[in-house]
This record gives structure tokens, C-alpha cells and sequence, in this order.
């Protein structure tokens, strides 16, 4: 049965994005058929992670929104150029397709001075998942609150908030969690990025917002130093970051 996994934070700057890049290609290391939308529309940049040039890019999500495409003309097979920390290509036993937001300045002002339907991501999140055979879909959706992380949050069969052990995440993050409680999301987890060595804030968190934590992911120079220049997990497996995100990754198995 294929699953919809929402990635989400009230606030920008949590590593959302390379978060949900990581866990979705380690999920497809694991033999499945991931596809990941960038929803964050206004602001999008998945796409740099995944080594995906701009000028590569047909057709974004833009163009399914304002009925130009199908919403398959807009998936990438990305898996087949990532690589690992020796510069080899990594032979996947997966799929990873990427749908990718645009990033021309032209169709981001038109977003934010139109809008668009958010009702269609909701028909192409489905058709996605039954034209691409997908196993999970996963959604980087656009942080804060708005009519479709709403959408994104409500479809979710797993939910997935990162929050920085940051004082001003921390109610935001609440705001988040009641908002995903009442839309009665199935499964929900709390990702804690860019924490200190030491630092014991797992249990803390936990008792904050009665929800499970699935990883601590600790703040690290080697995973600022690679500036999304690809997948950190592929390049470093072993690391504690890396580690983390098997963390994750072993969370979506056992749902």
C-alpha cells in the first residue's frame, strides 16, 4: 500500500529540505519507488540536492498547476546519478523521482501574485502515486501554515515536524502539532535537527508535546561544509547525522 509522507516546520531554516532528501533516498535504497514534491513553490530547492540543473527541467509543478502538463511529465528519475563519498554512482535497487517547483523568477512572482488551485495537488499527489507506481510519496512542504500544508498535513498518512532545539521554534512546533492532531493525522513524529553535542532534549521534547521523537539529528560541520551538494547519507554513511536519518527511515518501515 503506498504512503504519503508530509515533511514539515513552522519555520524556515530547519534543514527541512535536506532532511526529506536524505530519508526518501535512503527509502528507496531499500528497494521501493519514491517520488518527493517540492511544494515550497515560493521557494523552492529540493532539485540542488538531488543534482538536478535547472536547465534539465521541462516541466516544474508550476506547470501541472496552470494545466500546461500532466503531472507525470513533471517527475524526474533522479537516483540513477547520486554518489557516494568516493565519487562512485550509487547502483540503487529503488527509484527516487523527483517533481521539482520551478525555479524561474517569472513563475515564482506569478505564484505569489495569483495563487493557483490548490485543489489539483491534491488529484496529483493520487495520480503520481498510481501513474508512477509509487510505494511512498513524500511532500517538502512550504514551512509555517497555509491552505496547502493544510492539504498536505489532512492527506498524510505519516507526518513528520522537524523543530531546531531553538526557543523560537518551540511554539510554533506546538502550533503545528495541535493543527496536525485535529486534522487526525495517522502518524506523527517529531525530527529535533541541529542539536548540540550532549545535549539530553529527546525526553524533554517528548513530554512537551506528547509526541514521539524519531531522531535527534546533531548539528554538524561536515553536513554545513557539503552545502547540499548532494546526499550527505550516500557520501557519509557512517557518520552520526547519517545514523540519524536510519533512525528515520527504520520509523517508516515499522508503520
Amino acid at each position: 500500500m503506498s504512503r504519503i509522507i508530509s515533511v514539515h516546520s513552522f519555520r524556515g531554516g530547519t534543514g527541512k529540505s535536506n532532511i526529506t532528501a536524505n530519508v526518501a533516498t535512503q527509502v528507496a535504497m531499500k528497494g521501493n519507488r519514491v517520488g518527493v514534491i517540492d511544494t515550497d513553490i515560493a521557494s523552492p530547492g529540493i532539485h540542488v540536492l538531488f543534482s538536478l540543473d535547472e536547465e534539465e527541467i521541462d516541466h516544474a509543478l508550476n506547470d501541472y498547476l496552470w494545466g500546461k502538463c500532466e503531472i507525470e511529465e513533471t517527475a524526474y528519475e533522479v537516483s540513477r546519478g547520486l554518489t557516494a563519498g568516493n565519487g562512485s554512482v550509487v547502483v540503487m535497487s529503488g527509484n527516487v523521482y523527483l517533481i521539482p517547483a520551478s525555479i524561474k523568477a517569472g513563475e515564482i512572482a506569478r505564484v505569489l501574485r495569483e495563487g493557483y488551485d490548490v485543489g489539483l495537488l491534491n488529484d496529483g499527489f493520487r495520480a503520481l502515486i498510481e501513474r508512477l507506481d509509487l510505494d511512498y510519496l513524500f511532500i517538502d512542504t512550504h514551512p509555517g501554515l497555509n491552505e496547502e500544508t493544510l492539504l498536505s498535513i489532512a492527506i498524510s498518512d505519516v507526518l513528520f515536524i522537524i523543530m531546531r532545539p531553538d526557543h523560537q521554534d518551540y511554539q510554533g512546533t506546538g502550533v503545528t502539532v495541535d493543527l496536525a492532531r485535529k486534522l487526525e493525522v495517522p502518524e506523527m513524529y517529531l525530527i529535533v535537527n541541529k542539536a548540540l553535542p550532549g545535549m539530553a532534549i529527546k525526553d524533554v521534547v517528548e513530554e512537551t508535546y506528547k509526541v514521539p521523537v524519531a531522531a535527534v539529528l546533531p548539528l554538524s560541520e561536515d553536513v554545513a561544509r557539503l552545502g547540499s551538494e548532494g546526499i550527505f547519507s550516500l557520501r557519509y554513511p557512517e557518520h552520526p547525522w547519517s545514523k540519524g536519518i536510519a533512525e528515520i527511515v527504520s520509523k517508516i518501515e515499522s508503520i
